[in-house]
């Protein structure tokens, strides 16, 4: 029998140092962040966002919404 003793990575090597590379990507990359102060006040956050506007009126009336 032949042995053959090759120099140099295998596939299957290939593949598990590129999924623990990537591993240790995803868990760095949320470490790196800086945190920021939110920047709304109290009433800017209790105003009321959401406008009936045209665009919405259609969109409900064509998908068939009770008025």
């Amino acid at each position: 029998m032949k042995t053959d003793s090759k120099t140099g990575i295998g596939r299957r090597d290939l593949l598990k140092g590129l999924g623990a590379g990537a591993g240790v990507a995803a868990t760095a990359a949320p470490l790196a962040t800086v945190a920021k102060a939110d920047t709304e006040t109290n009433d800017e956050k209790r105003k009321a966002r959401y406008k009936e506007t045209d665009h919405v009126k259609a969109y409900y009336r064509t998908n068939r919404y009770p008025a």
